[in-house]
């Protein structure tokens, strides 16, 4: 039916995939049309989804499909502002895109793992307005200790027996790297395509941003500085080029899509067999030349683990991998004549001139970028530190548990001298300390609309003021906030824990100050590829005519290859208790109610 509207285009139905979804474009917008199969005689106009009893009877695809729409409502309904969360979620979405790692597919975060983030900080911060939201988005993601979920609610057990997420029952649930679960039943990890390469190259992302945002709030930089583009073909030595081909623009298309599914497999094997040591950069992107019809390029960069020692004359050689994962991929069920794919390693100064915007390589900017300053800062700060450790003044580490340990002092002392009075917006002029009290009390039904209200709250709906009784300065207020997230983030999982506990955590800040503007500126087959590395450079050696022993892989879902089939389970260590901390205020309030009304707490 859809071939034969006029209005439709680059028809591609994906019927093995994880989630089965046929894409296209009609009249020119990209959509992912995804299929349900209820047990119902009649699918009425006003279908009601949100119901867990529509699950009844559903295949596991089936669940998998409607579980989209059913988070994507039900996110909706767990914000406390929906204007605001829409705000902050296009710009995250924006510097995603711009930094390269959106995309789900590549092993980075899609859609709904950007929405899932982003709306758990909107819950930290219910009074924040999207220029302080984004800002919080990289702090608090830069201390989340992976890989403790992010969460938006409870995790349900439901009625239906539909298997959830949970690392306690499931084993395969206890490799995922950077757990972000779906708050609609069954809840699900919705980001279990990341991998350790994928997840180091978004923790050094978040990082920057975070660094990014402490430049503006000092007024050194301007927002464009977020949002430059990652410069992924001047980041590295050595790439992998893979060429996939066609006889013609449907079979390429249909190729295209099923050999960019199992990308993630090269990535998985590459690690497993050199044990980390080899890190893979997935491009998120195509590239095509126009030169040669119906052709498809992806890129990989490569580089060593970083601060490891080098042993000189130690190689990796991925000739092997590179030939399984090509075995695997020429077993697609619909493949044809002409569906070929090409693995070749390539150098920078070799990259191909039709992956640069207008078909030319760009000349060396003289210009300075944030990535450029902040790596030669780093250089010299890294030179520094070796001078001042061969003079014997003791071991980074040492120094660094040091200054931790007295930085928590020093939080903890300002903390127990500080006392946060929270107050209402100047219409009314009323405290609301004993209503946060009550609030907090409802669990996890009401989590995220009041639990920072205490110390950041909104004066007539735009910039925030500071809290009658905050006496701290704006070193302490950074320190307060950072020893909060800390904690709520390198607290283990623990099934069905009390949300209304844990984010209570953050209500010991000292108000932040919104320093923002309100509004942001916005051919012939390649060789087997051999990776060599020595001490002074990075090489790559190739061979030809290796005859391996392969593995076979006959499913078509994207799960496959996950990060629990590719090692061994680890033993299960008990993790240590968090330490103790000094108890928020509005638990002392709560203390003071429940002696008021004759109850304990």
């Amino acid at each position: 039916m859809l071939s034969e509207m006029s209005e439709v285009s680059e028809l591609r139905p994906v019927p093995d995939a994880y989630v089965p979804v046929m894409g296209f474009k009609f009249n020119g917008v990209s959509i992912d049309l995804l299929y349900a199969k209820l047990s119902l005689w009649v699918i009425p106009e006003d279908l009601d989804i949100s119901q867990d009893s529509i699950l009844q009877n559903a295949d596991d695809q089936t669940v998998r499909s409607l579980n989209g729409c059913r988070v994507t409502d039900q996110i909706l309904r767990l914000v406390p502002n929906i204007q605001n969360f829409r705000t902050t979620l296009r710009c995250m979405r924006f510097w995603a895109k711009r930094r390269g790692v959106y995309s789900n597919v590549a092993g980075f975060l899609g859609g709904v793992n950007w929405a899932l983030l982003v709306a758990r900080i909107c819950q930290l911060y219910p009074n924040a307005l999207p220029n302080m939201l984004v800002s919080r988005f990289f702090r608090v993601y830069t201390q989340w200790r992976w890989p403790n979920p992010v969460m938006l609610c409870n995790i349900e057990e439901g009625s239906l027996g539909l298997q959830i997420w949970d690392p306690r029952r499931n084993p395969k649930d206890r490799f995922h790297l950077m757990p972000i679960i779906t708050p609609a039943y069954p809840c699900m990890n919705s980001s279990y395509n990341v991998s350790a390469s994928t997840l180091r190259i978004m923790s050094e992302e978040f990082q920057r941003g975070s660094d990014v945002c402490e430049a503006m709030e000092a007024s050194k930089v301007e927002w464009d500085t977020l949002f430059e583009p990652f410069g992924f073909f001047e980041a590295y030595k050595n790439y992998l080029q893979i060429d996939i081909s066609a006889e013609n623009a449907d079979d390429l298309r249909k190729w295209k899509g099923w050999v960019e599914s199992r990308l993630r497999q090269l990535t998985l094997k590459i690690e497993r067999h050199t044990y980390n040591m080899l890190q893979c950069h997935p491009h998120p992107g195509d590239f095509s030349d126009k030169s040669r019809p119906f052709h498809h390029c992806f890129f990989m960069g490569l580089q060593r683990k970083q601060g490891v020692p080098v042993n000189e004359g130690e190689q990796f050689d991925i000739r092997v991998t590179v030939e399984e994962f090509k075995q695997a991929v020429n077993l697609y069920t619909l493949w044809k004549p002409g569906m070929e794919i090409y693995v070749s390693h390539v150098r920078r100064k070799n990259i191909p001139d039709f992956v640069f915007p207008g078909g030319a390589r760009p000349p060396r900017s003289s210009k300075a970028t944030w990535d450029s300053r902040r790596a030669a800062e780093l250089k010299a700060a890294s030179s520094s530190q070796v001078e001042k450790s061969s003079e014997g003044q003791g071991t980074p580490d040492e120094k660094d548990d040091g200054r931790k340990r007295k930085r928590e002092e020093e939080v903890e002392s300002n903390l127990k001298s500080v006392k946060v009075v929270a107050a209402l917006p100047s219409s009314t002029g009323e405290a609301q300390e004993s209503a946060l009290a009550s609030d907090a009390t409802n669990g996890a039904g009401d989590i995220g609309h009041d639990v920072v209200q205490n110390h950041i709250t909104g004066t007539g709906g735009s910039a925030y003021g500071k809290p009658s009784g905050s006496v701290a300065d704006e070193s302490n207020s950074r320190e307060a906030e950072n020893i909060a997230i800390e904690k709520i983030t390198s607290v283990p999982y623990v099934g069905h824990q009390d949300f209304s506990q844990e984010l209570d955590e953050l209500e010991d800040d000292v108000q932040q100050k919104d320093k923002y503007e309100d509004t942001a500126k916005g051919g012939k087959s390649p060789p087997m590829v051999s990776l060599t590395s020595n001490a002074s450079s990075t090489s790559v050696t190739s061979s030809n005519g290796m005859s391996t022993s392969v593995s076979f892989y006959t499913s078509g879902d994207l799960e496959e290859l996950e990060p629990a089939e590719l090692m061994a389970p680890p033993p299960i260590v008990n993790p240590p208790a968090p330490p103790t901390q000094r108890k928020p205020l509005i638990r002392l309030s709560l203390t003071s109610l429940g002696k008021a009304t004759g109850k304990g707490t």
